[in-house]
């Protein structure tokens, strides 16, 4: 992996594109702290100062390897633990033995380390930082210039640490917004390939066998032609929530059309799932929607192939969907299984693949 790579290269799942930008960041602080870090060794060796030069070296060695893993293995090295704790060493030892001009590399490190590490883990390292500061002003430097840099210093961590809180709070509801559907709260199309390369992982390594449920409302046209889109609207909503009470903690499911859902069953065989699909179709037409509104839906359901791809996984299911609605709609229909994976007894899934 390329860390400077562009977030388009990076993933086109909004989680890991967030992901990829947080390397970049990461990167590029190791990078440009290397760079004006490295000059300093030679400075402070050269003073005399041979603990604080030895210090500046870890500091580097450790940003090297970051960049290191970053870039050739996409790893990052020990989780960045190690910048913050020899930045904050360094400032406060250079603070200590230099006087202010170890006081001013205090800033920068503390705001790197909410760039670095999660918020709470930056906030409390943080306030160990500015409390060691304030010992160290305190002993080297007049009261008023110790006040001054315990506020200063203070309120620098202060900024950041708001900062920082709010972009999270951006990039959870940004990440939100781009993968999940705005009307109906369900997954987009953005995290299927993902979900379903994943349980098809599973599949492979584990023999753990997944399923999917196709379900289209039927003649959901005529809803918004007679009661207007907005009713359509509620259709949709009320339907979420009533196949939301039929599913699982680990269940996910998504709004890939206007009136089309699927539903990603993990560890589910196929007879399971067409189970689950049976009981949502009856509880679909079992009772009337808003304004009394009643509809039926149609389902197909296909069980995870081995050797299969996502795509050919869900094209499975969409043949059979399209079959349900061939046959009058109403029903579930349980799509063939590929042919080489038939066990010779099983004519009727034979039957049916030759058909298709």
């Amino acid at each position: 992996m390329n860390p400077l790579a562009t977030t388009d290269n990076l993933a086109t799942n909004p989680t890991l594109a967030v992901i990829g930008f947080k390397r970049q960041i990461v990167y590029h602080l190791h990078f440009w702290a290397f760079i004006a870090v490295a000059p300093l060794v030679m400075v402070q060796w050269q003073k005399g100062n041979g603990l604080l030069a030895s210090l500046l070296v870890l500091f580097c060695l450790n940003a090297v390897a970051v960049i290191a893993f970053l870039r050739f293995r996409g790893i990052y090295f020990l989780q960045g633990r190690l910048f913050p704790t020899l930045a904050v060493v360094c400032a406060v030892y250079s603070t200590l033995i230099n006087g202010h001009a170890g006081l001013y590399w205090a800033y920068p490190a503390a705001a790197a380390l909410f760039f670095l590490l999660p918020l709470k883990e930056a906030t409390a390292s943080n306030i160990v930082f500015v409390v060691s500061m304030s010992v160290v002003s305190f002993i080297t430097f007049p009261e008023a210039d110790f006040w001054r840099i315990t506020f200063s210093l203070g309120l620098t961590c202060l900024f950041v640490m708001i900062f920082a809180w709010l972009v999270g709070r951006l990039q959870v509801e940004l990440t939100r917004l781009a993968t999940t559907d705005p009307l109906t709260g369900c997954l987009n199309r953005s995290q299927l390939a993902d979900i379903l390369n994943g349980q098809i992982q599973m599949r492979e390594r584990y023999e753990r066998v997944s399923s999917l449920i196709l379900l289209d409302l039927d003649y959901f046209k005529m809803i918004n032609d007679r009661w207007g889109h907005l009713a359509g609207d509620k259709v949709l909503q009320e339907l979420t929530q009533r196949i939301g009470r039929r599913l699982r903690e680990s269940d996910r499911l998504f709004r890939i059309g206007g009136e089309e859902f699927m539903l990603v069953l993990p560890e589910t065989r196929q007879k399971d799932a067409d189970k689950v699909a049976r009981e949502l179709l009856t509880s679909i037409s079992a009772r009337p929607f808003v304004e009394g509104i009643q509809i039926t839906a149609s389902a197909s359901v296909a069980e995870v192939g081995k050797g299969e791809t996502w795509s050919v996984w869900l094209n499975r299911a969409d043949q059979a969907l399209y079959e349900a609605k061939a046959r009058g709609r109403n029903q579930v229909i349980s799509a063939a299984r590929r042919l080489h994976e038939q066990p010779p007894e099983d004519t009727e899934n034979r039957a049916l693949a030759d058909d298709l």
